[in-house]
C-alpha cells in the first residue's frame, strides 16, 4: 500500500497532475483517479497522522477486499526474444518458433495468431517518440559502461573506479563524478553532489532498474530501494524507474553517458591516479569544459541553456542534508538476536524466527517488523561485538543473568556466615565462577524446605567435611546429619621406635 501514500504526497505536496503522478508511480491514471476519490470520499486528508499505517489507510479506502478468482490468460510469445533468435539464425522459421511455443503452452495461440500477433509487434519496433522534456522536470542518472583505474600509493594494487553521471532533460546540463564502487552509499552520494552542482533539484528522477535504486524491477509496479526512497522523499523528488529493457526511456543520460565517455574518461587516459580526491578534480576540469562545448545543431552550449531556462526552474534544495541511511533485511535468530556487518543486534524475543528490516545510519541501528520498529541501537563500528537490552529478553532469561557471583554470596550471608564460605569455596574450587552457579542455586532452592539454623549446621558439616557441593549439602539435610555432632578426629599415631630416630633428648 505504499503506492496510496505516495499518491497522497505527489498530490498535496509537489501538486502533480494526475497523469504525471501516473507516471511516477507507474499506474495508471484511472487508478490515480480512483485513489483520489476514495481518499476525499473517506476524509483521508494528507499528512497522515502517525496512527494512520498502511494497513488503516487501505481499510478507510477500500474497506475489506475480496479476491476474485480470473480465468487463466493465454502466454504471450516473447517477440523480442524471437526476434533476435530469428536475425541470428537465418534458417529459423515462424512454424519452427511456433511449435517450440506450443510444446512450452500446449494452450497458447494458434499458428495463424502467432504469426499475425508478430508481425503486428514488429512494425511497430520502428516508431520512436520524440521526448520534449520541460524545465526543470527531469533528471536521468546512470553509472558509465567504462571505468578508470586507480593506484593504491602503498601497494601498487589498481582498482576500477566508477563514473555516476547525471544529465538534466532540458537542457542537458552534466554532471559525472569518480565513486568507489557502484554500492547504495556512493549512489546516494553521487546524487546529493549532483544536487549541489546544479543549485537545486528537478520534479523527478529516471534511473536504470540497477539494485540500489530499485529493489525490484517491474514494468508496471517496481519497488524502489527504501533508503532511496527516503531519500527521494527527503528532496521532495519522485522517482520513475526506466521500464526493464527499455533504454530509451533514458535516452538523455544513455547520450550523456556517452559523450562523457568520449569526452573525460578518453581524454584522461594518459594520466595517472593515486587517490580518487586527485581523479574527481580532473573530471571537474573536464566536466566544466563539456559543458561550455557549443552545441552543434543548435545554438549555445548546456552550460548557457541551463542558465537561461532550467536553473531557475529546480526545485531548491532542502535546508539540511539527507542522512542516509542502508535498508536491508535480516533474519532473527533464536538467540533473539540479528546480524548486520559483523554484529549482532538484540530484538524482542517473541520476534525468533522472524523477518525484520535493519535501517543503518553511521551512528544507529533501527530495526522494524511489519512497519513498526521494534529495537534501536547505537551502531557499532567493531566486529563481533553483540548489542543487548535487557527488556528483550525473556523473564527467564534476565532472571538467570541477575545472579552473579557477588549477588549469590551476598544471598548467602543473610542465613549465616558458614553458607557464606560455602558458596564462596564453591565458586573457588570451579575454573570458571559460572560452572559453579548451578550448585548455588540448588542450595538457594533449599533455604526454601529448611529453617536458617539448618542450613548454618549443614554448610558448616559440609566445608569440615571437604563436601562442598550441591548433592553433598542435600544428603546431610535430608539424612538429618546436620543435627549430630561431628565425630573427633582420632589423635595422630606415635611413630614406631628406630635407632634412625632421634629423640627430644638429642636437641638439648
Amino acid at each position: 500500500m505504499r503506492k496510496i501514500r505516495e499518491v497522497l504526497r505527489l498530490r498535496f505536496e509537489l501538486r502533480l497532475g494526475q497523469r504525471a503522478i501516473a507516471r511516477a508511480c507507474s499506474i495508471s491514471q484511472s487508478t490515480v483517479h480512483e485513489y483520489l476519490n476514495r481518499a476525499a470520499a473517506a476524509g483521508v486528508v494528507w499528512p497522515l497522522g502517525e496512527e494512520w499505517d498502511e494497513q488503516r489507510v487501505e481499510q478507510a479506502l477500500f474497506g475489506e477486499r475480496t479476491v476474485v478468482k480470473r480465468l487463466p490468460e493465454q502466454v504471450l510469445p516473447d517477440f523480442p526474444a524471437l526476434h533476435s533468435q530469428l536475425q541470428q539464425h537465418r534458417h529459423l522459421t515462424l512454424q519452427l518458433a511456433w511449435e517450440e511455443y506450443r510444446q512450452i503452452h500446449p494452450e497458447g495461440y494458434g499458428y495463424s495468431r502467432f504469426c499475425e500477433l508478430y508481425q503486428r509487434w514488429r512494425r511497430k519496433q520502428d516508431v520512436v517518440l520524440r521526448q520534449v522534456h520541460k524545465p526543470g522536470e527531469k533528471g536521468f542518472v546512470d553509472w558509465a559502461g567504462a571505468t578508470i583505474p586507480v593506484h593504491d600509493p602503498v601497494t601498487g594494487e589498481v582498482w576500477a573506479a566508477a563514473l555516476f553521471v547525471m544529465v538534466l532533460g532540458a537542457s542537458s546540463y552534466t554532471y559525472a563524478e569518480a565513486t568507489r564502487d557502484q554500492q547504495l552509499s556512493a549512489w546516494i552520494s553521487a546524487h546529493m553532489h549532483a544536487f549541489e552542482y546544479f543549485s537545486g533539484v528537478p520534479r523527478l528522477l529516471i534511473p536504470d532498474n540497477l539494485r540500489t535504486g530499485v529493489s525490484r524491477a517491474c514494468r508496471y509496479d517496481p519497488d524502489l530501494n527504501p533508503t532511496y526512497q527516503e531519500f527521494a522523499m527527503h528532496y521532495d523528488v519522485g522517482v520513475v524507474p526506466a521500464r526493464p529493457r527499455h533504454p530509451k526511456d533514458k535516452a538523455k543520460v544513455e547520450v550523456g553517458v556517452q559523450v562523457v565517455e568520449r569526452w573525460i574518461i578518453a581524454a584522461l587516459r594518459h594520466q595517472k591516479f593515486f587517490r580518487l580526491a586527485d581523479l574527481n578534480q580532473a573530471i571537474r576540469e573536464l566536466l566544466e569544459r563539456l559543458n561550455q562545448r557549443p552545441f552543434r545543431k543548435r545554438e549555445g552550449s548546456r552550460a548557457s541553456v541551463f542558465a537561461a531556462v532550467e536553473r531557475n526552474a529546480l526545485r531548491p534544495l532542502p535546508a539540511e542534508p539527507f542522512d542516509m541511511s542502508q535498508w536491508s533485511y535480516a533474519r532473527v535468530n533464536i538467540d533473539y538476536h540479528i546480524a548486520f556487518d559483523a554484529n549482532l543486534y538484540s530484538v524482542p524475543y517473541t520476534l525468533v524466527q522472524e523477518r525484520v528490516e535493519v535501517r543503518a545510519t553511521p551512528t544507529t541501528i533501527e530495526i522494524f517488523h511489519k512497519g513498526q520498529r521494534v529495537a534501536s541501537h547505537v551502531r557499532g563500528h567493531g566486529r563481533e561485538q553483540v548489542f543487548t537490552q535487557r527488556e528483550h529478553r525473556p523473564k527467564s532469561h534476565q532472571a538467570h543473568l541477575e545472579w552473579t557471583p557477588s549477588r549469590m554470596v551476598h544471598w548467602a550471608e543473610q542465613i549465616g556466615r558458614h553458607t557464606a564460605k560455602l558458596f564462596e569455596r564453591i565458586l573457588a574450587e570451579k575454573p570458571h565462577p559460572e560452572m559453579g552457579y548451578r550448585s548455588c542455586l540448588g542450595i538457594i532452592r533449599l533455604a526454601e524446605e529448611y529453617s536458617p539454623a539448618r542450613m548454618e549446621a549443614a554448610a558448616d558439616r559440609a566445608i569440615r567435611t571437604g563436601a562442598c557441593r550441591y548433592q553433598s549439602v542435600k544428603s546431610i539435610l535430608k539424612n538429618s546429619l546436620d543435627q549430630q555432632p561431628l565425630p573427633e578426629p582420632l589423635p595422630l599415631p606415635l611413630p614406631p621406635s628406630h635407632d634412625n630416630i632421634r629423640g627430644a633428648e638429642y636437641f638439648e
